[in-house]
């Protein structure tokens, strides 16, 4: 079985402006890395064009008023807030964006492919049911999560870990006990939610997992709490497929964030994510691109990095470059660890009544 990369020149297309954090670029370095690296060449990746959601898809997600309004305002261009403008022909780049997140799911659970890598803009996390912001408009993951349902699978299992708490992707979810949410982030940050006492509502309470973490956290942080927490409780959830809201600023080169992880982390945590997808969901894994502002220190090497690790080839070499490395030891807090293993003991301690895995 070989690894999807879903992807689009499209994808290039949407601009709020020029020097805007969330711009072209992102993709273009990262498109650029990958065939530097010969990634498109090889039998394990195929390429594939993703098709634009349709307006069902996009309504199992969000309200109907929300998107005409980003339907109308496509036209005549709006602004959610300072940072989430409407340019004109927004609809059609996040539909697209959105489509590309159903195109990845029918591709896996078709068996097309064994996993796949949703390499698409705009961002989507932020995006509630009936609102945007933070660079969002369409909340990919969660209508991802909705054709999983559609195509039969009772539990998904979410992971967000972007550096900002995805609270869009929580207000969809919170009170749905199929669909297990588990978000790393930095705190206090934006958008200010996440905090771990933050467990869901009615029938899903107890679903929503929040694991904030302070400025400085390092490859050490994330992996302590892969394994203490995101792997109990997906050994315990048992979900039938795994989508991965992989926001990559949280790299120690992000000019927006202040955390220090590595491109090497994150593709050592994508494999130990996929020796845990093929444990428990048959391989079924569907990752989909949401922040990552540094376009050349960090982006193209974290990208390059988690394809390597979906694929199974080697990632012993995946780094960034060495003139970079000077701000990776001046970025890692000493004390980052410790605060999350106390914070890790008060969560378990909040979630034990349900998980028995914490008990």
């Amino acid at each position: 079985m070989t690894t999807g990369i879903i992807f689009a020149q499209a994808y290039l297309r949407h601009e709020q402006s020029p020097t805007h954090p969330e711009r072209s670029e992102r993709l273009a370095y990262t498109i650029d890395q990958l065939t530097e690296e010969g990634i498109f060449d090889l039998s394990d990746i195929r390429l594939i064009e993703p098709r634009k959601a349709t307006r069902s898809e996009v309504l199992l997600v969000h309200d109907e008023i929300y998107l005409k309004f980003l339907e109308e305002a496509s036209i005549t261009r709006g602004m959610i807030d300072y940072d989430t403008l409407i340019p004109r022909g927004l609809i059609s780049d996040a539909l697209l964006a959105a489509g590309g997140a159903v195109t990845a799911v029918n591709a896996v659970l078709n068996q097309e492919v064994r996993n796949a890598f949703v390499l698409s803009r705009p961002p989507g996390h932020h995006a509630g049911r009936s609102h945007g912001g933070g660079f969002c408009y369409l909340n990919n993951v969660a209508i991802a999560v909705r054709q999983c349902q559609r195509r039969g699978m009772r539990r998904v299992m979410i992971l967000d870990w972007d550096a900002h708490h995805g609270n869009g992707t929580q207000d969809i979810f919170e009170d749905d006990p199929s669909v297990l949410f588990c978000s790393i982030h930095q705190f206090p940050f934006y958008p200010g939610s996440g905090q771990i006492d933050e467990i869901g509502t009615g029938e899903g309470t107890g679903y929503t997992v929040n694991m904030p973490v302070p400025g400085g956290s390092s490859d050490q942080v994330y992996h302590y709490l892969l394994r203490e927490i995101i792997i109990p409780l997906a050994e315990e959830f048992q979900p039938d497929c795994i989508v991965i809201s992989a926001g990559q600023d949280n790299h120690f080169t992000d000019p927006l964030t202040g955390l220090a992880l590595t491109a090497r982390g994150y593709a050592t945590m994508m494999q130990e994510i996929c020796i845990l997808a093929d444990s428990i969901c048959m391989g079924r894994l569907v990752v989909i691109l949401e922040g990552g502002y540094s376009v050349e220190g960090g982006l193209p090497y974290i990208n390059l990095g988690i394809i390597a690790a979906m694929a199974g080839l080697d990632i012993s070499h995946i780094r960034e470059p060495d003139t970079f490395l000077g701000l990776l030891h001046r970025s890692v807090s000493d004390t980052a660890l410790s605060h999350v293993m106390k914070t890790t003991d008060e969560l378990r301690h909040i979630l034990a009544p349900y998980w028995s895995c914490f008990r």
